[in-house]
């Protein structure tokens, strides 16, 4: 069974920085994709980005690009998400998720629906 264990929240001020961490068991395969998704009170989970276990291809949220970077050890079977300069906007809920490569395409990956595994939540507040 697939399971998803996802850490690294907590509170800082505007330009400050954290790193959340997505721990990943039970995969048989190696294709497949760990994206990063947000929550903010009020507002639909939002993608923020994306890294495909199978050629290391990155991917990022216009709004997190240049800030954020997502990385795995594939020693620890953990993905990264480093977050830097952040503002009062990237306050959320964050979820790591799944997918196996085959179940989802470029345009695909960024929306919640392909992905079967999930981890629970880690609150990032961003705040002065």
């Amino acid at each position: 069974e697939v399971q998803l264990q996802a850490s690294g929240g907590g509170s800082v001020q505007p330009g400050g920085s954290l790193r959340l961490s997505c721990v990943d068991s039970g995969f048989t395969v190696d294709y497949y994709v760990i994206t990063w998704f947000r929550q903010a009170p009020g507002k639909a989970r939002e993608w923020v980005s994306s890294f495909n276990r199978g050629d290391s291809s990155t991917y990022y949220a216009d709004s997190v690009k240049g800030r954020f970077t997502i990385s795995r050890d594939n020693a620890k079977n953990t993905c990264y998400l480093h977050m830097n300069s952040l503002k009062p906007e990237d306050t959320a809920v964050y979820y790591c998720a799944a997918v196996i490569s085959t179940y989802v395409t470029l345009s695909t990956m960024t929306t919640p629906d392909p992905y079967k595994y999930w981890s629970q939540g880690t609150l990032v507040t961003v705040s002065s």
